[in-house]
């Protein structure tokens, strides 16, 4: 393990359990609670304010070049995109006139596609991975079915989408071909306890895990080694982990949400995250 607990401080607090959380270019972070809420939080943690409830359950957060945030709510099946000053509307809510079984987690590529992960029923291995374009039409992207899909990233040369397979303990990643269709989905690592569910790569192309069941962050190298990065065994610091995102006035520390608290925690890496479609624009 590389990292002790006592190395985790806590961040942010007064957050309804939060499960996603997003940075955006000057630092702001945006978080989610179980009752739908939207946190807007100051780069220094000390100010939490409720900027919107989308009247769901709050998953993973992401933003766009304009630093509109896009909630997946489990609770209300659909994705929203809520304004920086508040506004909800429904982004996407159904494919092919099916609606979504639990939106968990999205990532944008650099032409502003927002690709989502639709969870399915737990253990049910009915997940699906979709795409939707900057107008909201959305196509199924990987049917997979995949066991609970849930976090995911992508490299900074936009070639693979990685994706948690939460069931199965692993992580997959799948070729984004020049015709936006999905290659076949290979396994990239596995061997996480227990229940992965967050991702996010640095610009050393580490990727970085955190599992729910366990309450872990893993780190894993360019070369696919699996190492222990950091362990609460405790669970005071680190509980029930989900996503993580890279913050800091450097963006070299690493934000974990935690859904069994009330805070977000951080933990000081020294190397930055990759930066985001939206760190870029």
């Amino acid at each position: 393990m590389l990292y002790s607990a006592s190395e985790v401080r806590e961040f942010a607090t007064g957050l309804d359990h939060p499960e996603g959380v997003a940075v955006g270019r000057d630092g702001t972070v945006y978080a989610g609670g179980e009752g739908g809420q939207v946190y807007k939080i100051s780069s220094d943690g000390k100010q939490v304010e409720t900027i919107a409830n989308t009247g769901g359950f709050c998953l993973g957060i992401t933003l766009d070049r304009e630093e509109n945030i896009y909630v997946c709510d489990c609770g209300k099946h659909v994705v929203f995109k809520v304004s920086p000053h508040g506004h909800v509307s429904v982004f996407t809510d159904s494919c092919g006139g099916h609606k979504f079984t639990n939106p968990n987690f999205s990532v944008f590529d650099s032409r502003g596609n927002l690709y989502f992960s639709t969870s399915g029923d737990w253990k049910k291995r009915n997940g699906l991975v979709f795409r939707a374009e900057p107008d909201g039409k959305t196509s199924v992207f990987a049917e997979g079915p995949f066991h609970f899909a849930n976090g995911m990233a992508m490299d900074a040369e936009e070639r693979y989408l990685y994706l948690v397979e939460s069931n199965l303990d692993r992580v997959l990643r799948m070729e984004i071909k020049s015709d936006s269709r999905a290659g076949t989905p290979e396994l990239y690592a596995d061997g996480f306890v227990t229940v992965p569910d967050g991702l996010a790569f640095d610009v050393l192309g580490n990727l970085y895990v955190t599992t729910y069941g366990s309450s872990c962050i893993y780190r894993v190298s360019p070369d696919r080694k699996v190492e222990l990065l950091c362990q609460d065994p405790e669970s005071e610091l680190l509980c029930l982990v989900t996503n993580c995102a890279f913050a800091g006035p450097n963006f070299d520390q690493l934000l974990a949400a935690n859904l069994g608290h009330h805070h977000l925690a951080i933990l000081d890496l020294k190397v930055k995250g990759q930066p985001l479609a939206h760190h870029r624009g």
